[in-house]
């Protein structure tokens, strides 16, 4: 079980695969999702954070779709957050030092059993509970 940040789904997005190898890497891994040769999990505020990064660099309608695609990709599951969530998540950001949205991942995934995130986020090494893989 892998959990996926947001970052490996906004970079094949806004940059060029052929200029940023990062998100070459990232749209093969999501290749790999699709094809169910991974066992894939996300946040639902992975969907905000697509939108998001995507309006601001590529405007409204791409972002829109973007986010309508996200929902629709096969294979990816996705998980809630729920109040145990977000406490998990205030106890990681005073433990380690991370930002919200950052933390509230990582709360996900430990509250789901998953150890290991998909990432190119560093702030993640952190974590002595998960183990950080680039795509």
């Amino acid at each position: 079980m892998l959990y996926v940040d947001s970052n490996v789904f906004i970079y094949p997005v806004i940059y060029d695969e052929a200029a940023v190898m990062e998100a070459k890497s990232c749209k093969s891994f999501l290749l790999k999702i699709a094809f169910k040769e991974v066992d894939a999990y996300t946040s639902l505020i992975t969907w905000d954070e697509v939108a998001w990064a995507v309006r601001k660099v590529l405007g409204v309608e791409a972002s829109l779709s973007q986010a309508r695609k996200l929902l629709k990709f096969p294979n990816l599951k996705f998980l809630g957050v729920r109040k145990t969530t977000i406490s998990k998540a205030q106890e990681i950001m005073e433990r380690y030092g991370l930002k919200p949205r950052d933390a509230i991942h990582a709360a996900t995934a430990m509250e789901n059993r998953i150890t290991i995130i998909v990432s190119y986020d560093k702030d993640f090494d952190r974590i002595r509970e998960l183990e950080r893989v680039e795509p």
